[in-house]
């Protein structure tokens, strides 16, 4: 199995002052990251993972104040140059960044990560995103929500786009013949004059094909439009963990999706985002997730599933069906994924719930308590080596901080990594140079 780490909230929803965090260090120091990022690449871990939102949560209530006073979702820097910076401290480790294609511009975004992996020396991957965050929205210049499936149009033609541009300088381009007097070959230097529904980009890219030819393409869809998208293009899927009937049903349909775009499913491995909480004994990792109880308030939690699902749940009435709250998501072209998502999954669209009841789950799911895998070094591998196999056996898994950093990482490192090695279950070393070869072996 593979392993990455989520990196994207170090310091949001309490993380920035709960036991373990950081001291003398503050968030968004670039130290901080770069004491990580040789932390993880000593104990092996694949690649570390930086999600992405542009905007401060103001669905709830149609206020930012909620997540500013509770440090909800924010605040978030652009990564990409705090890469830069631990890419030099490291050499095998990989990074994994995220940008917007419903925002962004294929062009912008396929000069920048061919230069950031010239930079890592091979080590990016582009987690590709379509965006249903109305403050992101906002803040390019949008009054609303893309209709859900015209998001994963738009993001299909972007990468398509992308690819192109990667491709668009051949290997062995640059000739540098000091005798004759010639930089580069001309034939090996191509235009790409796309001219689609979105994107009008004449190319070539002005640069040299990166150390990867081009960076790792992740996808996250779970809608039926989004695993079509994922199947179109993804070298590696992230994929929702801690509920295991989920699991193999996104596993199966993936599986599906790749085989009528004509792909082998067995070159596509899904990441599972889970939390763990270790302990040296059972007691002591029950203890430390304990912990995670009453850290947001029921505001910050309401902050947070507003944001993440487009759609603001103050509305909610006093009760309602599961399903009655999808299709009002829906028609506001908001997304099902995540906490809702999870919901139906357990409880069926009919399930009818209470207002209170909702956001107590909602809590939950915010501080991922119920997604938690808490335990010793051996018993989370077992567990993590069930869902590995019962999924499949294809891809790994990717760990989020539920606690604080650094605090989180360093038990992984120190306390799971060795467990799962002396298994077998993860490699003893990195199998290359660059990213593609350590976490698609290619």
């Amino acid at each position: 199995m593979k392993l990455a780490f989520d990196l994207s909230f170090t310091h949001t929803e309490g993380g920035w002052s709960a036991p373990g965090s950081w001291v003398g260090a503050a968030y968004p120091d670039v130290r901080m990251f770069t004491e990580l990022a040789i932390a993880a690449e000593r104990g092996g871990i694949d690649m570390l993972f930086f999600g992405d939102g542009t905007g401060i949560p103001d669905t709830w209530e149609s206020s930012m104040d909620a997540a500013v006073r509770h440090g909800v979702q924010w605040p978030r820097q652009d990564m990409s140059p705090f890469v830069a910076a631990m890419a030099q401290a490291t050499s095998r480790i990989g990074f994994g960044l995220t940008y917007s294609s419903t925002y962004m511009h294929p062009f912008y975004v396929a000069r920048l990560l061919n230069s950031l992996d010239h930079v890592t020396a091979g080590r990016i991957a582009f987690n590709v995103v379509a965006s249903g965050r109305l403050a992101d929205a906002a803040n390019y210049g949008h009054d609303g929500l893309m209709d859900h499936d015209a998001r994963y149009e738009r993001m299909e033609e972007f990468v398509e786009v992308c690819r192109r541009l990667w491709d668009s300088v051949e290997p062995g381009a640059i000739v540098a013949d000091r005798e004759t007097g010639v930089f580069a070959d001309p034939s090996k230097v191509h235009r790409v004059d796309h001219d689609g529904a979105h994107f009008r980009v004449a190319g070539p890219l002005p640069a040299v094909p990166s150390p990867q030819g081009r960076p790792v393409l992740v996808q996250a869809g779970a809608s039926p439009r989004g695993i079509a998208a994922s199947a179109a293009f993804a070298d590696v899927v992230f994929g929702l963990g801690g509920h295991l009937p989920s699991q193999v049903s996104h596993r199966t349909r993936l599986d599906e999706a790749l085989v009528a775009a004509g792909r082998a499913p067995e070159d596509v491995g899904i990441l599972w985002a889970i939390q763990v909480v270790l302990g040296e004994t059972e007691d002591e990792a029950r203890a430390k997730k304990e912990r995670m109880t009453g850290s947001l308030p029921p505001e910050a939690v309401g902050a947070y599933l507003s944001y993440n699902h487009g759609f603001d749940f103050s509305t909610l009435p006093a009760r309602f069906a599961l399903a009655e709250v999808a299709e009002a998501i829906t028609a506001a072209q908001a997304t099902q994924a995540g906490f809702l998502q999870r919901l139906i999954a357990q409880r069926g669209e009919d399930a009818e719930m209470e207002r209170t009841e909702f956001f107590d789950e909602g809590w939950r799911f915010a501080t991922g308590y119920d997604q938690t895998i808490a335990g010793t070094p051996a018993t989370v591998a077992d567990e993590l080596e069930k869902q590995f196999a019962a999924t499949g056996s294809r891809g790994g898994f990717m760990v989020c901080n539920p606690m604080s950093m650094p605090s989180s990482l360093l038990d992984v490192v120190h306390l799971l990594v060795p467990e799962l090695r002396r298994r077998g279950a993860v490699a003893s070393d990195y199998e290359g140079t660059t990213l593609r070869e350590n976490l698609l072996g290619a």
